[in-house]
């Protein structure tokens, strides 16, 4: 249908999906739709090693095991609006038929991002023009997933365009934050974050500007982003396929770091390249996570970005995260990143890299008057105005409102010729040089670095409008490919996390009054944020996942030995109890 009729076509395939998924979920069996047991809670809180060990030598049933997340799975879905498609009945079968239970994730059931390949399934992205179209095979990743033992059973919530910190879209609706449904679980994986919080086991997503790790410390659970070619990336689709400026890589998120680390290994150890062509046959290596988890640490802390401060709830979580490694005996210095390739300027050059096409598209993918993600939205506008018009609109801002970093942004946004996408790429590999070699030098010698994941803690639905570029803290290791994880360390607490003034006038103080940082803190009250997570990111290098994992652990134990004499903070994550 021609537009703008095809509005028409947008409402009935979103009428018809959300019609199929609540048919899915009314017609299980009546044991999904019942109270967690006694044994239920023994095997969702029932170690990894343990649970795959209890299936393989048939102690354990990988139906019962599936049916324990399927009650997750439909809890968490009336919570958070989390899942897009429902998996049991077919993942039933899989588990009896082609999943292969003496593998080394046998009976672990996986949630999927709404992007990955399942056969039978739509690919939809939160697009009404991509439903109806169900895939014939599975793609290299559920493949993998199946040979390895583990069964999927269910797909997981997204932004449209992808490109968001929010997971809202016009075919499945808005996902809720498990702590707090006011606010945002986190994007563009924003469905796994909420299921695993809420007692999922591990999931799958991708992350091109933090899109694993934004999910993991706004709902508070773990992941790790990898390096390009350490995971596997073919059988999914993308709503901006093509772009390698700064590329989407898979990777995983867990509920647990004892789960997140085994499921890693385990899929590692499946040497994934013979399913993927994009993966290096690099093996696993004990011997690296061993000795990082072990060994006294130097740490680099980047406190702020430079562009956005954190906020306060932000800032004491890395502060606490600091002074517990110092308790733990590992030293712990503020780094100073390189001046030709600072935080900002990496920023500039990533969001001109990601979006070279000039937002055309994820565009191309709506149906006339289908609704986009507030964020990607403004970008669309910043890119589609005709190049005379945008720079008046750079000139307004950098010299009538004095707003340098936002003047900037706005100046080199939009569509770019080839020529001037190989100028970019130019640049990032020489930023990337840079930065190798600061690392490297005898100053330096991290093990890895310390920082905020975002500079606030979750968001309220639609404000990436405001927060549209308040994602530095993560974007920056996606453009240097560096492998980097994230771990819970609070809870937002009114009175401890209050700001001292009004947001812009503590942001003067801080010399950070631009159009970034305002509308990152913008939406920023402890109150209304109590109980929502907090969490750090630790940063290693490209392809040291298994060191990275290793020095998560290493942080995990610290926080929980420590305890500060004057706040007390410190101690053990306390994960969501299942009701």
């Amino acid at each position: 249908m021609l537009p703008p009729f095809d509005y028409f076509t947008y409402r009935n395939a979103r009428s018809i999906k959300r019609q199929e998924r609540a048919t899915r979920f009314a017609s299980l069996a009546p044991e999904y739709h019942a109270a967690f047991t006694p044994s239920d809670r023994t095997i969702v809180n029932k170690p990894i090693e343990d649970l795959v060990s209890e299936v393989q030598i048939g102690t354990l049933s990988s139906t019962d095991v599936l049916r324990t997340y399927g009650k997750v799975a439909v809890k968490a879905q009336e919570k958070t609006n989390c899942i897009t498609e429902l998996l049991l009945p077919e993942a039933e079968v899989w588990a009896q038929t082609e999943v292969n239970l003496k593998g080394p994730l046998a009976g672990v059931p996986i949630s999927l991002k709404d992007s990955i390949q399942v056969k039978g399934f739509d690919i939809t992205l939160g697009y009404s023009r991509l439903a109806g179209k169900p895939y014939a095979e599975d793609g290299p990743i559920v493949k993998l997933l199946k040979d390895a033992g583990a069964v999927p059973y269910a797909k997981t919530a997204l932004p449209v365009t992808l490109l968001s910190f929010e997971s809202a879209n016009p075919v499945w609706g808005t996902c809720l934050n498990p702590h707090v449904p006011q606010y945002s679980p986190g994007g563009s994986t924003g469905g796994e974050g909420a299921l695993l919080a809420l007692g999922g086991r591990i999931g799958i997503g991708s992350d091109v500007a933090g899109s694993v790790r934004v999910p993991a410390a706004w709902s508070g659970i773990y992941s790790l982003r990898c390096s390009t070619g350490r995971w596997p990336k073919n059988g999914v689709n993308t709503s901006m396929a093509g772009q390698e400026g700064v590329p989407s890589v898979f990777s995983p998120m867990a509920r647990t770091l004892n789960d997140l680390t085994y499921f890693t290994r385990s899929i590692i150890n499946m040497k994934p390249w013979k399913y993927d062509y994009t993966v290096h046959p690099i093996s696993w290596r004990n011997e690296e996570e061993s000795k990082a988890k072990s060994k006294p640490l130097r740490v680099g802390l980047m406190t702020s970005d430079g562009v956005i401060p954190p906020t306060p709830a932000i800032e004491r979580a890395v502060a606490t995260t600091a002074a517990a490694l110092s308790a733990a005996g590992h030293e712990v210095v503020e780094i100073t990143p390189p001046a030709n390739a600072d935080p900002f300027t990496g920023l500039h050059l990533a969001s001109q890299l990601l979006n070279s096409d000039g937002c055309e598209t994820f565009n191309s993918h709506f149906y006339s008057f289908e609704p986009s993600d507030p964020g990607a939205a403004q970008l669309s506008a910043i890119a589609k105005l005709p190049r005379p018009l945008r720079y008046l609109y750079y000139l307004f801002v950098r010299y009538i409102r004095r707003d340098e970093k936002w003047a900037a942004l706005i100046r080199s946004f939009g569509p770019k010729s080839a020529a001037h996408q190989w100028k970019l790429v130019a640049k990032r590999e020489a930023f990337r040089s840079t930065w190798h070699a600061w690392w490297d030098m005898d100053s330096q010698q991290y093990d890895f670095i310390l920082c905020p994941v975002n500079a606030t803690p979750a968001i309220p639905h639609k404000a990436m409008k405001d927060a549209v570029s308040s994602c530095g803290y993560t974007f920056l290791w996606n453009l240097l490919d560096y492998s980097a994880g994230v771990l819970p360390v609070s809870h937002v607490e009114p009175k401890k996390d209050a700001l001292a003034a009004p947001y812009k006038t503590v942001l003067k103080q801080l010399g950070a009054n631009h159009t970034l940082a305002r509308g990152a803190w913008k939406h920023y009250d402890a109150s209304k944020m109590a109980g929502l997570p907090t969490a750090v990111q630790v940063v290693g290098r490209r392809w040291q996942e298994e060191k990275v994992l290793g020095y998560m652990a290493a942080v995990e134990q610290a926080l929980e030995k420590f305890q500060d004499p004057v706040t007390g903070e410190g101690g053990k994550y306390p994960l969501i109890e299942l009701d």
